[in-house]
């Protein structure tokens, strides 16, 4: 059952921007619920994604989401859902997104796929980061900026989640004096590019098939850094062809050894993983460390 409050806020929404009452005809669960309530809206102005959760559960959540869609569908390479609207109430906070109806792949999905992310990774940014902190998962994720590649990795990503592990007994000293001996050869390890702006949660579940058959790309956790960090993600739970990353390299060729970095980058979400659903992600953690 959707909070009133929630349906009160949407048909406020739709008088004033649509100069029209919103009436709900009907309102199916979406997979994808782990953190929030999602649901496709059937209405009488046509269909919608409306995600919501408790007001403090995760502040300014789907504020940040928006803003991340914003990025990237002002990039025009992939589709992202339109935002309607997004609020936060008394009890519950709740963005309404444009409903995509699934449809079949087209017959080269990855390669067009693959293309277009590399088009995506040639919007450029001045510096490592972002200027507002969002959200990998559940998880604050903080966006500093920093001039340098190197030093933006360790310490607003690997080292924030490290400390989030030792506070919650996840790891031990001995394995943060192992992340400790790493930093310090990440300089010869991870070549520096220009901050480009990166999805930053790619994975198998964060895209979806669009009525054209096309990647639409959804749940952003976007920042500018360097764009190897979605080629990780991508491979740590599958789903993406080898064809994704041949049409990748044709339009955008990166540096030789990438697929020898991809583990480096995979430390990240693999220690969110740690930290949000406990210690069965430690033991891909510790045998990247001992690669290294």
């Amino acid at each position: 059952m959707i909070p009133g409050q929630i349906l009160n806020a949407l048909s406020a929404c739709f008088r004033k921007h649509q100069d029209s009452d919103l009436q709900i005809l009907s309102a199916k669960p979406l997979q994808g619920g782990s953190i929030n309530e999602v649901y496709c809206l059937k209405t009488t102005a046509g269909s919608f994604c409306l995600k919501y959760n408790l007001s403090d559960a995760f502040p300014k959540m789907f504020e940040t989401e928006a803003g991340g869609l914003k990025l990237l569908s002002m990039a025009g390479t992939l589709r992202v859902p339109g935002v309607i609207a997004y609020d936060r109430l008394p009890d519950h906070s709740f963005i309404l997104m444009e409903y995509i109806q699934p449809a079949p792949q087209i017959k080269d999905f990855f390669q067009d796929f693959g293309r277009n992310l590399a088009r995506l990774h040639k919007q450029k940014g001045e510096l490592y980061g972002l200027d507002y902190n969002n959200y990998m998962g559940s998880l604050a994720q903080n966006n500093c900026y920093h001039s340098v590649w190197v030093d933006f990795f360790v310490e607003e990503r690997l080292d924030k989640q490290v400390k989030l592990a030792l506070r919650k007994g996840l790891l031990d000293p001995s394995v943060e004096n192992l992340f400790e001996k790493l930093y310090v050869k990440l300089d010869d390890l991870l070549p520096e590019e220009p901050p480009c702006l990166v999805h930053g949660d790619l994975w198998s579940g964060n895209f979806i098939v669009s009525e054209d058959g096309k990647a639409c790309l959804i749940d952003p956790a976007v920042y500018y850094g360097n764009r190897e960090v979605d080629l990780a993600m991508s491979t740590l739970f599958g789903g993406f062809s080898p064809e994704f990353y041949a049409s990748y390299e044709e339009e955008y060729p990166l540096i030789k050894g990438w697929r020898n970095r991809l583990d480096l980058y995979k430390l990240y979400p693999l220690l969110i993983h740690l930290n949000l659903f406990g210690c069965s992600y430690l033991g891909s953690i510790l045998q990247i460390l001992r690669r290294f």
